[in-house]
């Protein structure tokens, strides 16, 4: 790898990898369509005639709105490679949200699939110049359906156009990001930008055309965007989407069938996997979990159970990313113990994304260290390192999108970029995220309080599956949404420690006894089956006095209050907090 950033385009990398990796597999949907990257090449250069021929001019936005298919990296790189802007939008816009941010970004050109066309309105229908289908590729609207002046005089070659091809220093992209703050902004990406993450990523971890990926995060997020299409499509990987939502019906059949090699992940993903299918086993009933309550055995048990698990995932896995959000530290254990081979991403859109990785041996909650060729400082740190995260780079965007103001105030005096995160860097560079600028809450006493580090103590707990803490009439409190199945099963255990298992674990079960019997009297296993709502008081007032004892007194909370439905989240499943706060 050369010590200095290549300077090249989104073209670049399509001309080189069409002619290098041409008969390998580029794009395909399981038990669906697959395209060479020959086959996605010409593909490609049919949608940029398309284009060419309806008049679109270099610079023009042109939305994409669909999920996960061959077609869509094939509309993101028409636009791109042909000196267009693209405005992916997520499927789970809503129909309002779609139309604001068509307005704002004034793209008259939207590629979108035929299940989401419901979500234009007549009224927006009515305002785009040119629909085309995700799906097939078809024009389902062209200009002179438009109360055009002469539309018989404009012919085709009056309107065809040709622009030349991009610059490094171009836009290629505007991602519209609502976050966790609810209010959006319009990134402006360019080519350069782009390609200098993907050289980053391959600084950090190299892939091959031996490379299968197995996506199944949303492509207009740009986590998903850059390194599971993008990335891939750098270095002629062949990359596999589901036909629909990654339910485990649809996810496990795929995995023995692609057996892939690299999957990017989202932390909820794993967190339920490990919470609802992993840990149940080593807790099904008090012989597994005063077993599991042993250190060496717990390890011991992890180690097995992620034999089971790279199995399920195909068997050849050797890079499973976790990006989008902070894993919980019970979780990032578990895949520790159990030699699972997962890497820990952080990043952000206006950074193309990524900014830090952790690969190979790390610290447990570290990021890792930041990129090649990108340089990081912690701004302002109080007494215990901790301050906002700002960064410098050639992936670091060029801008909001119509937006001056937010632009300025995105970037320092001195033109690093800053994050609104909260972290602090070890001696050896590793970073730890310890939360976001606008989610810092103040106590009482003016002291700093960091929400996200007492969630993650709140995730401990088997019986949870997700929270927000936040403040309520100057009180810290927390607001989860229980695992009801688990605290279902609890209250039906019976003791179950035969005598054989007495006695072949007497001596262990001697040494661990005091902190047995404290389990099996937490649990009120000897007064039979209770009512759901008594345990769930149970389960909620254990909650509060674990949290409690294990932060310190400032951030200690007063109240769990019960979210009975799971809470909305973004593209990355980070929860809403301006809902709930």
């Amino acid at each position: 790898m050369d010590n200095q950033l290549q300077t090249f385009t989104l073209a670049d990398i399509l001309n080189t990898s069409v002619e290098k990796y041409a008969d390998n597999k580029a794009y395909s949907i399981i038990n669906g369509e697959s395209l060479t990257y020959r086959q996605f090449g010409e593909r490609v250069d049919h949608l940029v005639k398309l284009l060419n021929e309806n008049g679109v001019k270099a610079g023009e936005k042109v939305a994409l709105l669909g999920g996960s298919m061959p077609n869509w990296p094939v509309s993101y790189m028409a636009v791109t490679t042909s000196s267009r802007i693209v405005v992916p939008l997520l499927p789970d816009f809503t129909a309002f949200e779609i139309a604001n941010i068509l307005e704002h970004s004034q793209a008259r050109i939207i590629i979108i699939s035929k299940r989401l066309i419901y979500k234009l309105s007549d009224d927006i229908r009515a305002k785009l110049e040119l629909i085309i289908c995700l799906d097939t590729l078809e024009l389902l609207k062209v200009p002179s359906d438009n109360n055009l002046d002469n539309p018989e005089a404009k012919s085709e070659e009056c309107r065809c156009i040709i622009p030349e091809a991009p610059k490094a220093e171009d836009i290629a992209s505007i991602i519209y990001t609502s976050g966790t703050s609810g209010n959006s902004k319009g990134v402006m990406l360019t080519h350069f930008n782009i390609t200098s993450n993907l050289q980053m990523s391959y600084a950090l971890y190299p892939i091959d055309e031996n490379d299968i990926f197995l996506s199944f995060l949303p492509l207009s997020h740009a986590y998903e965007c850059t390194i599971g299409m993008l990335y891939p499509l750098y270095k002629g990987s062949s990359v596999y989407y589901l036909n629909g939502a990654p339910t485990p019906s649809l996810l496990m059949p795929a995995l023995k069938q692609v057996r892939p090699t690299i999957i990017l992940s989202v932390p909820l993903i794993v967190e339920k996997i490990y919470k609802n299918k992993v840990r149940p086993i080593f807790t099904k009933n008090w012989t597994m979990q005063f077993l599991y309550s042993i250190g060496p055995i717990r390890r011991l048990f992890h180690k097995m159970a992620g034999k089971k698990l790279t199995e399920m995932f195909g068997g050849r896995l050797r890079f499973f990313g976790v990006g989008g959000a902070k894993i919980d530290y019970m979780v990032e254990q578990f895949l520790k113990d159990a030699g699972f081979p997962y890497a820990i991403g952080y990043g952000l859109t206006e950074c193309s994304p990524l900014i830090a990785g952790a690969v190979g041996k790390f610290n447990l909650q570290s990021t890792g260290p930041t990129l090649k060729w990108m340089e990081m400082r912690i701004d302002n740190p109080n007494r215990d390192g901790i301050g906002e995260i700002q960064v410098k780079g050639a992936n670091i965007m060029k801008g909001y999108y119509k937006d001056p103001e937010r632009t300025a105030s995105a970037f320092t005096q001195d033109g690093w970029f800053r994050t609104k995160d909260l972290g602090k860097m070890d001696k050896k560079g590793a970073l730890y995220i310890k939360g976001r600028v606008d989610n810092m809450l103040i106590g009482p006493n003016g002291e700093n309080i960091y929400p996200e580090e007492i969630e993650s103590v709140i995730r401990e707990n088997d019986f949870v599956l997700e929270c927000i803490v936040c403040m309520a009439k100057e009180k810290l409190v927390a607001k989860v949404h229980f695992n009801y199945e688990q605290i279902e099963q609890i209250k039906e255990l019976k003791y179950d420690l035969d005598a054989e298992i007495r006695k072949n674990l007497k001596e262990k079960y001697d040494q661990y006894s005091a902190k047995y019997e404290q389990l099996r009297k937490k649990y009120g296993l000897t007064d039979g089956i209770e009512r759901f709502y008594e345990k769930l008081e149970e389960v909620k007032k254990d909650l509060l006095e674990y949290v409690n004892d294990r932060v310190n007194k400032t951030s200690r909370i007063s109240e769990i209050i019960e979210q009975s439905a799971p809470f909305e989240k973004t593209a990355t499943q980070k929860i809403k907090r301006y809902l709930y706060t």
